[in-house]
């Protein structure tokens, strides 16, 4: 694996998948998209995130579905990489969760629209991770 787009983002889907098997928490991280960004690369940044979509994400949600037990998938990125500036933004970064028991947020969908505005939406990072392992319906 590497930082770049070159990762090879279908192990790291099937290594997250064989990490449920022993791990309450998994936790992926897939740098590419934000190096792409850095490099002005717009095409490159949407082909990492559509990669992830497709090799890691919905790995994971189906065999969380499929589990039988409870479960929660929260996708997002780590900060607000932009590809005019080739920087990071302090922008808060939009989220998704699905699983088990989550409440509704505001009937708000995850769209390309709607994701400069997060609901909810969160000043301090910090806070997200009990949103994500708390929040009931």
């Amino acid at each position: 694996q590497t930082s770049y787009h070159d990762t090879d983002y279908a192990e790291a889907g099937r290594g997250a998948v064989r990490a449920l098997d022993d791990h309450d928490l998994v936790c992926v991280h897939v740098e590419s998209p934000d190096e792409a960004a850095h490099d002005g690369d717009a095409a490159t940044k949407v082909a990492a995130i559509e990669a992830i979509d497709k090799h890691i994400v919905a790995p994971l949600r189906d065999a969380l579905a499929g589990s039988g037990d409870g479960y929660r998938l929260l996708y997002l990125p780590d900060h607000y990489p932009r590809v005019a500036s080739r920087k990071h933004d302090p922008t808060p970064v939009p989220f998704a969760m699905c699983g088990h028991k989550i409440a509704k947020a505001g009937g708000v969908s995850f769209t390309e629209a709607n994701a400069s505005e997060p609901a909810p939406h969160f000043t301090d990072g910090h806070d997200l991770m009990p949103y994500f392992l708390f929040n009931r319906l």
